[in-house]
């Protein structure tokens, strides 16, 4: 199935065929029952969308110059004349992800606001949107969560190079007094040595001057 036409099947695994009816009645219909009343099933018409679905699938994989030449449309077109049409070619511009104007927390609210007024939006055109105001509520639920793991393992690297750090400064300052002891032993020592040269000097001399 091309890519550009998975929203489609979205839409028709979870609102059922287009002008059908309600969720509800379609599992009701599900149980075994009398012959199926005859209705139309035949395939909801894309033409409204189809341009849409073209715009999402090739924003991701065109050049850049090219992404921002057809994003910039887009907003133009939604700022100048912000017609339902436009505004909604501009939320899904910025709801598609994978290039570098994609901003899934406009995208949000630009497909929110269309959402409010479900009138002014064609059948197929509502289904699109809400599928797309799900799929960037969901990213977003997601990048917040990575945020915070992120932000967990930056402060338990921070904690561990502190502990790493009082660590060594333990081991510094253990060492310093096992230095300073050493060294106050060797000026004993010392202290002690000229003590008994000292000594022996003075009876040398003491000695020699015996008459």
């Amino acid at each position: 199935m091309p890519h550009k036409w998975w929203r489609l099947a979205a839409c028709a695994l979870i609102f059922g065929p287009i002008g059908g009816c309600s969720l509800s009645d379609m599992f009701t219909r599900q149980k075994p029952a009398a012959p199926p009343i005859e209705q139309d099933r035949s395939t909801p018409d894309l033409s409204p969308i189809a341009p849409l679905l073209d715009m999402m699938s090739s924003l991701p994989q065109g050049d850049p110059a090219r992404q921002a030449e057809t994003f910039q449309a887009a907003k133009d077109a939604a700022e100048l004349t912000p017609t339902t049409s436009n505004r909604l070619r501009y939320a899904l511009a910025l709801a598609t992800p994978g290039y570098s104007g994609s901003d899934p927390v406009a995208a949000q609210r630009q497909l929110s606001e269309l959402l409010a007024r479900p009138e002014t939006l064609l059948p197929i055109e509502r289904l699109l949107a809400l599928v797309e105001l799900k799929e960037v509520e969901q990213r977003l639920i997601l990048q917040a969560e990575n945020k915070r793991m992120r932000d967990d393992a930056s402060h338990d690297d921070s904690r561990d190079k502190l502990a790493a750090i009082n660590r060594r400064l333990t081991a510094e300052s253990d060492e310093n007094v096992r230095l300073r002891k050493a060294l106050d032993e060797a000026r004993a020592k010392l202290d002690a040595i000229t003590h008994i040269e000292r000594s022996i000097n003075d009876r040398g001399t003491s000695g020699s001057r015996t008459p």
